[in-house]
């Protein structure tokens, strides 16, 4: 079930306001270019930024719209345990397929502690994806650890954004194949599969949904001379939409394809001109201006 590209939603706004027309739109597109599923409120979300009531909002429309055609992994994390139990049961009772669920960031855990994190988000019975990502919650769930979290039955990957992709070699011994491992880094996802991995939860596949897919299926067919020409397409673009926050990136050239405004929520900030210039020649070797 959870292999492939996964965008890493945007929420659109509108004058400050979730907009969800826009956002359903997005979801059917997103089906038609051929993603293998979505990923709604994790950082690209703006989850940050966005109430409990938003946050739920957002979970339950796509879950809605997407009906079942492609799984829906909806972020819940939080560094409050309490906090992500009540988003993992929100997640549950609105029939997501999975909960995304971050390394608890600020509070700096122990390994110990994220395994009585973990354990516990794992226990409201929803398969929980574990979300990696040590320059933005500036704690490392190393594999050891990882393979005592792999025992419970309901933690069934990763989404690893560390960019080693040493990792996923060292996650297959400790936490066995068939655990899930999912690119969290768009610029080695070519890579990171060739590892071992089964897909990307990916920033980029806002803007290229379709040649994020194609990449994909080439690297699990074991295509990946067909893949790493889809990569060269795409990596300009990578690197582009990642010069300020990825998010703010994404949205740019989302504009520019007409697909949602570029609006942000503070202390994000719209891009400057030398970025929208860089994005701009992106698309245009992406071949999607």
């Amino acid at each position: 079930m959870f292999r492939g590209s996964f965008p890493a939603l945007v929420t659109p706004f509108k004058d400050g306001e979730l907009d969800l027309a826009t956002l359903k739109k997005l979801v059917e597109w997103h089906i038609d270019q051929g993603s293998h599923g979505l990923v709604p409120v994790g950082t690209t979300g703006e989850s940050p930024t966005l109430s409990h009531g938003e946050h739920d909002t957002v979970v339950a429309t796509v879950i809605e719209v997407a009906a079942g055609r492609v799984p829906v992994i909806a972020g819940a994390g939080s560094n409050s345990t309490r906090e992500t139990l009540r988003l993992c049961e929100a997640a549950k009772t609105g029939g997501a397929d999975a909960a995304l669920v971050v390394t608890p960031y600020y509070n700096k855990p122990t390994q110990a502690g994220m395994i009585e994190h973990f354990s516990a988000a794992a226990d409201v019975g929803l398969p929980i994806i574990i979300y990696n990502i040590p320059p933005r919650s500036v704690v490392d769930m190393t594999p050891a650890t990882m393979g005592e979290l792999a025992k419970h039955p309901n933690i069934i990957g990763v989404k690893d954004a560390t960019g080693d992709l040493a990792r996923v070699s060292a996650q297959r011994i400790a936490c066995g194949k068939d655990f899930v491992q999912l690119s969290g880094e768009d610029a080695t996802a070519h890579g990171f599969n060739a590892q071992g991995g089964q897909g990307c939860i990916s920033v980029t596949a806002n803007v290229a949904p379709k040649l994020c897919s194609q990449m994909q299926e080439a690297t699990l067919a074991g295509d990946y001379a067909k893949a790493l020409e889809i990569a060269d397409k795409l990596m300009p673009l990578h690197f582009a939409i990642f010069v300020e926050p990825g998010l703010v990136g994404a949205k740019y050239a989302m504009s520019r394809l007409g697909l949602c405004g570029e609006e942000v929520r503070r202390p994000l900030l719209p891009l400057t001109d030398p970025t929208r210039a860089k994005i701009d020649t992106a698309l245009d070797h992406a071949g999607l201006l």
